[in-house]
């Protein structure tokens, strides 16, 4: 089968932020996402907003950017939409928003589908698993002008999945469970069949036949249901980042976006002049992708060929200095330097660690702290906690 890549301009930039409602006396989630939208529909132009819309929950809306050519803009954009799904909770009166990978403590048994087909598929196939999904992400997409780039690039941004994960990484807690994970969403995502990292593949053809196959077996409809971590999106002719967890601030947002758009432009100049781009091993970038999820910050991962290991969070520095020219370039230099504040100051999963200590464990008061984040920003951080060694 043949499937067509759109045309995109070189370098520009999309983000998805999914969000989650919750109960703002309890903490509890709170599925009333059908009517907020109703309410954001009613004053569209059009049947339904043009950004905003639903997810597999009703607790959870998703604010989906335009395209543009920098980071700051990308950010501008999806806030505003936070600002106008906010305006609509805080008349409602009885909610609050926060974004993380998970929910602290609600229960999957406790939450509704919403009414679409898809999602009524991808139930009755998955069950218990599909009905666990109560995770929230950030999506990154990054334009690529020439198919023949998107997989080499694809197979290049795989090197630097622990290095997101690790930067984004906020679901340490699962229906009231401290798990000792850093982001237990990471592992949780990929039970579901086409999700996780990709399979190696040669080239578009190869791609178009792995599509093919899934298609013919009755895996998937289309090519939108491959669900992995990184993966092309032909409708929009981007790479797409999927392997962030959800995050409640504009600057980790702005940190995220900035961090995937320089390592596509970066990875795209150097094609461009002939070279080639560090692929690692699928064992490796397994081992990786577990070490993220596990330690976070304090993960040691492997970054060459050879089987080098050292700290992410100390490649993540010598990663800013590398991408800085990249970063003056794109006109998010700015953006990129975000990334010192979240491991100066903790990821979200740390600080939330922190907040549940200083809690003597009562989650309720993460989430008033994911709340308060959403709404006020990165706060000073007197400390940080990690998951159990």
């Amino acid at each position: 089968m043949s499937i067509e890549f759109a045309q995109s301009a070189r370098s520009t930039v999309g983000m998805e932020w999914e969000i989650a409602i919750v109960d703002r006396a309890t903490g509890e989630l709170a599925s009333v996402a059908d009517r907020v939208l109703e309410v954001l529909d009613a004053g569209s132009t059009g049947e339904h907003h043009p950004f905003i819309t639903s997810e597999l929950l009703t607790n959870t809306v998703e604010l989906v950017s335009d395209v543009h050519t920098t980071v700051a803009a990308t950010v501008a954009d999806i806030e505003g939409q936070l600002a106008e799904v906010r305006a609509v909770i805080d008349e409602l009166g009885d909610y609050e928003l926060i974004c993380s990978g998970s929910h602290p403590f609600s229960q999957w048994y406790h939450q509704q589908l919403t009414d679409k087909a898809r999602y009524h598929k991808l139930i009755e196939r998955t069950r218990w698993w599909g009905r666990n999904m109560m995770i929230w992400g950030v999506h990154v997409h990054v334009g690529i002008e020439d198919r023949a780039k998107a997989l080499p690039i694809l197979d290049g941004m795989l090197s630097y999945v622990p290095h997101l994960q690790a930067l984004s990484a906020s679901s340490p807690f699962w229906a009231g469970v401290e798990t000792g994970y850093a982001s237990n969403r990471a592992l949780m995502f990929q039970q579901l069949p086409t999700a996780g990292l990709p399979y190696p593949l040669a080239d578009w053809a190869a791609y178009e036949r792995y599509v093919d196959d899934l298609i013919r077996t009755g895996v998937i409809e289309d090519h939108s249901e491959v669900r992995w971590d990184i993966r092309p999106s032909p409708r929009w002719g981007t790479v797409e980042v999927r392997v962030c967890d959800g995050v409640s601030t504009a600057t980790e947002i702005g940190a995220i976006g900035a961090l995937v758009q320089c390592l596509v432009e970066w990875m795209s100049t150097r094609l461009d002049e002939g070279g080639t781009l560090t692929v690692l091993q699928p064992w490796y970038l397994r081992e990786n992708k577990w070490r993220a999820a596990r330690y976070g910050m304090d993960a040691e991962v492997i970054t060459d060929v050879a089987g080098t290991e050292r700290p992410v969070a100390d490649d993540l520095r010598e990663l800013l200095i590398t991408l800085a020219p990249v970063a003056e370039r794109l006109g998010c230099a700015a953006e990129l330097q975000q990334v010192r504040a979240v491991l100066d100051g903790g990821a979200s999963y740390q600080r939330q660690l922190q907040v549940a200590h200083d809690a003597d464990g009562d989650l309720t008061a993460v989430v008033a702290h994911l709340a308060r984040e959403l709404r006020e920003g990165l706060p000073p951080i007197r400390g940080t906690a990690s998951p159990a060694g």
